[in-house]
């Protein structure tokens, strides 16, 4: 038995990380696509949260936008050097995503604590959140220049 536990050990810190790479890239390229093309089931709620927070610009050029955003953001975890870009990206989006949480609660709580599918849905980007800083922190910090104080 302790043999198993040991190989699954091993197999976890072999693949963990670029397994990690390409879910993120799979979630936000597939669901910003799925925005780009009007497929996503978060378009009705994109376009409420953005009736509260930016009424003048037009949904439609929004939710292209925010899908090549997202788009941006699946590419940038993929490609070995840009997950800094990725994670500096995914900031803005998670605080945005977090925002019908207390601006539209009506899609998103049944009762208090309890999530609607829509809140269900935005309360597990805590997952992606996770795998985020478990990519940084395998990160190799950048080279600081003493005298300078920041990256050659």
């Amino acid at each position: 038995m302790n043999q198993i536990y040991l190989s699954f050990i091993n197999f976890s810190k072999k693949f963990a990380l670029p397994f990690s790479h390409i879910a993120l890239f799979v979630i936000f390229f597939w669901f910003g696509i799925l925005k780009i093309f009007d497929f996503s089931p978060a378009n009705p709620l994109v376009e409420n949260l953005l009736k509260k927070t930016l009424p003048f610009i037009t949904f439609d050029t929004f939710i292209v936008l925010l899908g090549l955003f997202e788009m941006l953001i699946g590419v940038a975890f993929l490609i070995k050097g840009f997950e800094r870009l990725a994670i500096i990206l995914l900031i803005p989006h998670m605080a945005t995503t977090f925002m019908p949480l207390i601006l539209l609660p009506d899609a998103t709580w049944q009762r208090f604590l309890i999530p609607t599918l829509e809140g269900q849905y935005i309360i597990k980007n805590l997952l992606i959140i996770s795998l985020a800083l478990v990519i940084g922190s395998n990160l190799i910090p950048k080279k600081v220049d003493p005298v300078r104080n920041s990256p050659p």
